[in-house]
């Protein structure tokens, strides 16, 4: 079979479940991974022949696409703030909005006194926020928590294929109320989808990525918030910032939380469509 050929098979394949910019990503993507080609080198050769045993990937790939599985978590990698990460289906794969959080951390992160600078990172998942940040602030140390082993198996990994040195611990952040260290930040991308908006989310998020790192009950949707601003309150140093990743609908809950427990200089931000996504605070 020759790549145009290819193409053709692969667009007819899935063309009525996704949209046709998606299914060309889609191409994109498993043509790096299956057949170590660019986009540019598969256009440019578009008559080249393509071997029995990468076709048969491809139509792996198809079968898990009809079932509307991630691409992210078929090739087993993603990218986030330009570095590469290794997903699978017991990490979330890491989204857009998460790197805008990244970069506003990294933004004030200019503003704190010289010295070591300690950041805590709160459901480590993939490893993103801890990896990113200790990317580019070398003179740091990052360290990151997660109640799951297996998503520390992976953002070990990360840290390991990124070159990076992260101090990775398990733990349950509702029952924890100790930390190894002081911090002068704190940063967590925690649950908060409510149940009541599972409508809302695709039928990729919904069958293949973790309940436990996406979904709240309804009575409780800031549960994980209550239990990191407790933690952050003792264990940040003064002055210490508090970022989250926040649900849009649940700002204003949440910057009443913040300031009843005593926070100071609170912000929430949107996303770059225009949704309440983040909020920062000093304790």
């Amino acid at each position: 079979m020759k790549i145009t050929e290819l193409k053709n098979y692969f667009k007819n394949s899935i063309s009525e479940l996704y949209p046709a910019e998606e299914v060309l990503s889609f191409f994109n993507i498993l043509s790096e991974e299956y057949l170590k080609l660019s986009r540019l080198e598969i256009a440019l050769n578009p008559q080249r022949k393509i071997s029995e045993n990468a076709v048969e990937k491809f139509q792996q790939a198809i079968l898990r696409l009809k079932n509307h599985e991630p691409i992210q978590y078929i090739v087993g990698e993603t990218e986030f703030f330009g570095l590469p990460f290794i997903v699978n289906r017991h990490t979330l794969i890491p989204r857009p909005e998460t790197e805008e959080l990244v970069a506003w951390i990294l933004n004030e992160a200019s503003m704190l006194k010289r010295g070591a600078k300690m950041y805590l990172d709160i459901g480590a998942g993939t490893g993103c926020i801890a990896i990113s940040l200790a990317k580019n602030l070398l003179d740091s140390q990052v360290s990151a928590l997660d109640i799951s082993e297996e998503a520390l198996i992976v953002a070990r990994k990360n840290a390991e294929r990124n070159k990076v040195t992260i101090d990775f611990f398990q733990r349950d952040v509702l029952t924890t109320e100790t930390l190894p260290k002081q911090y002068d930040v704190i940063v967590s991308n925690p649950p908060y989808v409510r149940e009541l908006e599972k409508k809302q989310m695709q039928e990729n998020v919904l069958k293949y990525e973790p309940e436990r790192a996406l979904y709240v009950s309804d009575a409780d949707p800031l549960l994980f918030y209550k239990a990191i601003v407790k933690l952050a309150k003792n264990y940040l140093k003064p002055n210490g910032k508090l970022f989250f990743e926040i649900n849009e609908y649940l700002s204003e809950e949440l910057s009443e939380l913040l300031l009843t427990e005593g926070a100071k200089n609170i912000k929430v931000k949107k996303d770059i469509f225009g949704k309440d996504r983040m909020i920062k605070c000093v304790f």
